[in-house]
C-alpha cells in the first residue's frame, strides 16, 4: 500500500472521529507512551535508560502534554528528566501533574549534558519560526545530544513542509496514527520518522479534504519493475525513443540513452546528430540522425541537450503531435514555456520533468514554499503529469494525486543526473507504466543508484549511471520475493 501523508486538518478530523479515544485522553496516553518507547529504545541502544539524562522543551497544548506524559514514563524507568515550560500558565495540567508526580523537574534552563532533548514546543498548529527562548535552547544543544521531535519539528509547517528560520532539526520524529505532509516535504528536517499506532486506522479519510491534492509515496514493494516474461521479446517489453544531445555536445545523448538501455530489457532507439557517439558507447541502440527514419516506438523522451532552435521546436511539435506517451525535459521544457499551446489539450500521456528554475519558466512565477500546491496546480491546469525534481521529488497528475520520493541524500545533484532520470522514466513509459508511476519509480531507483554509486563521496552522472543496474536489481529481487510470498499455496 502507498504511504499516505495527511494535512493537519485531516489529522484533526480523524482524531475527532475517534470519539471517546480523543475526549477520554486515550489518544494522548498512547502517543506519549510511543514517544517514551522510542526514546527508551534510543537510550538502550547506547547504554541503557537508568541514570541517563533527558531534557524536555514544553509548549502549550497537547503537543506539550504528549512530551510531559512521555517524560513521566521515562522518570519511572530511572531516567533523570528536566523540563523547561515555555508557557507555564498554559502547560497541559494533567501532563504536568503526572510529570512532577513521577519525579520530573522543571526549571528555567536544562542541564548542560543531555543524552536526549525532546521538542514538545508546538505540534500541528505551529506557525512560523521558533520563538526566542525555544530557539536559544535548541541553538545550545550539544552535537552529541539526540533531538527527538514530538509529531513534527517545531518551526516546520505541517502542510507545506516550509522550514522557517530558526526551526528544530530533529534526529528522530515520533508521530501518531498517520504521517503528516511535512514528514515527506521536509524530510531532512525530520530525521528518521517513527510512526506510532494510536488506533486511527478506521477513521482515516479516504480522499483529500475539500478536493485538496493527496500526497503519498510508493512503498518499496510497489516499485514493480518491468521484467521479461517467457513470451516477451524486445518489442513487447517496450521500445523507447530518445531525442537528445548533439554531435558537438553528445553527453546528454549518451547519458539519457544509456539510462534507457539499462532500465529496460526491450529496445532503445536514438534520434539526433550524436548518433555515432551514442552507438559507440551503446552498440545495442538503433540510431539515426533523422526523426523520419526512427522507426516505431512506444514512448518518446526528448529535450536534454537537443537545443531550442527552430529545428528543435519542429521536432518537439511533431513528437507531441503523436498519440504516444512523451516525456519532455530540459530544452523541450524551454520550448514549451515559450509556447504552452504545444501541450495544451494533448490527451496522450505527457510527463514534464522540470527542476525549480524550469518550473518557474513554465509558470511565470517562482516556485515558492508550497511545492506541493504548485506542482499539483500546474498538472491540473495543463492536464499533464509534472515531475518536480529535488531532494524531495514530487510527481503530480491532473487528478490531484501526487507521489513523492525522498532521495535520502543529495548526491544526485550533479550535472547530467537529470538526463539519466529522463532515460529511466522514458523506459518505464514505453513499458506501459502511467506517467505518475513511471516518474515516481524512476525517481526512487535514480536516488538509490546515486547512493550506491556514491558510497559517501561526490559523483558525476556517469558514476550514477553505473549504479543504476544494481539499484534496479534490488527492487526486482524484492518484487520477486513479494510475489512468491503472496502466491496461493498449492493444494
Amino acid at each position: 500500500m502507498p504511504i499516505r501523508y495527511l494535512t493537519a486538518d485531516e489529522v484533526r478530523d480523524a482524531e475527532r472521529a475517534s470519539g471517546d479515544l480523543l475526549t477520554g485522553g486515550v489518544l494522548m496516553r498512547r502517543a506519549a507512551h510511543g514517544v517514551a518507547q522510542v526514546i527508551a529504545a534510543e537510550l538502550n541502544r547506547t547504554g541503557g535508560c537508568y541514570g541517563r539524562s533527558v531534557g524536555v522543551v514544553v509548549g502549550a497544548g497537547d503537543n506539550g502534554g504528549d512530551a510531559l506524559f512521555a517524560g513521566a514514563e521515562l522518570c519511572r524507568r530511572g531516567v533523570r528528566v528536566d523540563a523547561v515550560l515555555l508557557a507555564a500558565d498554559r502547560a497541559h495540567s494533567a501532563g504536568l501533574a503526572a510529570f512532577r508526580a513521577a519525579g520530573g523537574r522543571t526549571g528555567e534552563r536544562l542541564p548542560d549534558a543531555l543524552d536526549v532533548i525532546v521538542d514538545g514546543v508546538v505540534g500541528l498548529g505551529g506557525r512560523g519560526p521558533l520563538r526566542t527562548k525555544a530557539a536559544e535552547i535548541f541553538a545550545g544543544v550539544d552535537s552529541e545530544t539526540v533531538v527527538v521531535a514530538v509529531d513534527l519539528p517545531s518551526g516546520v509547517d505541517a502542510d507545506t513542509g516550509e522550514v522557517h528560520d530558526p526551526a528544530v532539526r530533529a534526529d528522530l520524529t515520533v508521530t501518531f496514527g498517520v504521517r503528516r505532509r511535512a514528514h515527506l516535504l521536509a524530510a531532512p528536517q525530520c530525521g528518521r520518522v517513527v510512526l506510532v499506532d494510536i488506533g486511527l486506522d478506521d477513521v482515516l479519510p479516504e480522499t483529500g479534504r475539500g478536493g485538496a491534492p493527496t500526497l503519498s509515496s510508493l512503498s518499496d514493494d510497489e516499485i514493480d519493475w518491468p521484467t521479461p516474461d517467457p513470451g516477451d521479446d524486445k518489442y513487447t517489453q517496450g521500445v523507447v525513443g530518445i531525442i537528445a544531445g548533439s554531435h558537438r555536445y553528445p553527453g546528454a545523448a549518451v547519458l539519457a540513452t544509456g539510462a534507457a538501455v539499462t532500465a529496460t530489457s526491450g529496445m532503445t532507439r536514438f534520434v539526433g546528430s550524436a548518433h555515432a557517439e551514442v552507438v559507440a558507447r551503446w552498440p545495442e541502440v538503433v540510431a539515426t540522425p533523422d526523426l523520419a527514419d526512427a522507426g516505431r516506438v512506444q514512448a518518446w523522451v526528448l529535450g536534454p541537450g537537443m537545443g531550442t532552435d527552430d529545428a528543435a521546436a519542429a521536432t518537439l511539435r511533431t513528437v507531441l503531435g503523436t498519440d504516444l506517451p512523451v516525456l519532455a525535459d530540459a530544452d523541450a521544457l524551454t520550448l514549451i514555456a515559450r509556447d504552452p499551446g504545444l501541450v495544451d489539450g494533448r490527451t496522450s500521456p505527457t510527463l514534464l520533468t522540470p527542476h525549480a528554475g524550469e518550473f518557474a519558466r513554465l509558470t511565470g512565477t517562482e516556485l515558492g514554499a508550497d511545492r506541493l500546491a504548485a506542482v499539483a496546480g500546474l498538472a491540473a491546469r495543463w492536464s499533464v503529469t509534472v515531475l518536480l525534481k529535488g531532494r524531495i521529488t514530487l510527481v503530480a497528475d491532473p487528478t490531484g494525486h501526487v507521489l513523492g520520493n525522498d532521495a535520502g541524500s543529495s548526491w544526485a545533484a550533479t550535472a547530467g543526473a537529470g538526463d539519466v532520470l529522463s532515460g529511466i522514466a522514458g523506459a518505464l513509459l514505453a513499458a506501459g507504466r502511467s506517467p505518475r508511476i513511471a516518474g515516481a519509480a524512476a525517481a526512487r531507483v535514480h536516488a538509490r543508484a546515486a547512493e550506491l554509486a556514491s558510497g559517501g563521496a561526490p559523483i558525476g552522472a556517469s558514476a550514477l549511471l553505473s549504479g543504476l543496474r544494481p539499484a534496479i536489481r534490488e527492487f526486482t529481487t524484492r518484487s520477486a520475493r513479494t510475489r512468491v510470498d503472496t502466491a496461493p499455496s498449492a493444494r
